[in-house]
């Protein structure tokens, strides 16, 4: 990692897991590579993930002097922590603060990426704070036209056409201009990673619908953005039946696969790689990479969350922080 890259690490709901896999996986580093975190958050519910976890750690403010404690950008909630494990708008509310805040630090060029810990959107809703989650919320606050979620991990990598929305929706949006920006956006991103990708788009209807027997999208709206992207310089075929284009990918045939809709991209990814794959958000005048896991409620305070996800999280985040950002 460039020594003089910084990291925001939110906090992400104080009730779920992400205080304690954000404490594991920095004590899971070499010490003199804390020094490149920041944490957007509150020292007290650290702490208490501290005490928890078995860590050891300690913590400060971000514009204290250098020593060994973890360097904390405290944010005012205007109420007490939540309890841990349970629903509450006051960690929905405490979730979005850490989130503008983080923005707020990568926007001024005071940190190169952002990295989330996991959020609830229940919780969020309840605080007043409407958003489909992290990715509309980050548009939001970047004021970004729209955002793309891709879901990285060693073997198979997808992005999403669209995320957060009903099936039918998902069906609705799944046209020729946003199937062609989100082929771009994943063309972008590989190449500023160093390769151009081979990209596949998966249909949208059972088998891409057989030549119109069971629906016409993919020819109408799908085949088309590929024709388009391919008219420039964009390494991508499809669409290919869904039921086998991840299989293909996975086993090396493609670097990338454009998924429809949330549920076609995120099985196959979870199934092949649950605890390592991280989702990272692109489109956004910032960078941003997240776990790929929820609140965990059920086991949040116990000191069991496994940090594996959030350490995969921070080595993508470092990976795009040496990265610089390039057209293409």
């Amino acid at each position: 990692m460039d020594r003089n890259a910084k990291v925001a690490v939110t906090l992400g709901d104080p009730a779920g897991v992400g205080p304690e896999v954000i404490v594991k996986a920095l004590a899971a580093l070499p010490r003199e590579e804390r020094r490149d975190f920041v944490i957007v958050g509150n020292v007290e519910a650290l702490e208490l993930a501290d005490r928890v976890s078995g860590t050891g750690l300690r913590f400060g403010p971000a514009d204290a002097p250098d020593d060994d404690r973890i360097a904390v950008d405290e944010v005012a909630l205007g109420a007490a922590l939540p309890e841990i494990g349970k629903v509450s708008p006051v960690a929905g509310d405490a979730s979005v603060r850490y989130i503008t805040r983080a923005v707020d630090l990568a926007m001024s060029g005071q940190a190169d990426v952002i990295v989330t810990a996991p959020i609830n959107k229940e919780a969020m809703n309840l605080a007043g704070h409407h958003h489909d989650g992290h990715t509309g919320l980050l548009a939001h606050l970047t004021g970004s036209k729209s955002s793309f979620m891709l879901l990285a991990s060693e073997r198979l990598n997808t992005i999403h056409v669209s995320t957060h929305i009903s099936l039918k929706g998902a069906i609705e949006r799944a046209k020729t201009e946003r199937v062609l920006a989100t082929i771009e956006a994943g063309h972008r991103h590989f190449l500023r990673l160093g390769r151009k990708a081979r990209i596949a788009v998966a249909g949208l209807n059972p088998h891409c619908g057989e030549n119109g027997l069971f629906g016409t999208e993919d020819m109408e709206f799908l085949a088309p953005a590929v024709e388009q992207a391919q008219a420039k310089g964009i390494d991508v075929v499809g669409p290919i039946s869904a039921d086998t284009v991840f299989a293909r990918a996975y086993n090396g045939a493609f670097d990338l696969v454009i998924a429809q809709y949330h549920d076609q991209g995120h099985i196959p990814i979870k199934l092949v790689a649950f605890d390592t794959a991280v989702n990272v958000s692109l489109g956004l005048p910032i960078d941003r990479v997240s776990v790929d896991h929820g609140t965990a409620f059920d086991i949040a305070g116990t000191g069991k969350a496994n940090h594996v996800n959030m350490l995969s999280a921070i080595a993508y985040a470092r990976l795009m922080a040496r990265s610089p950002r390039r057209e293409g």
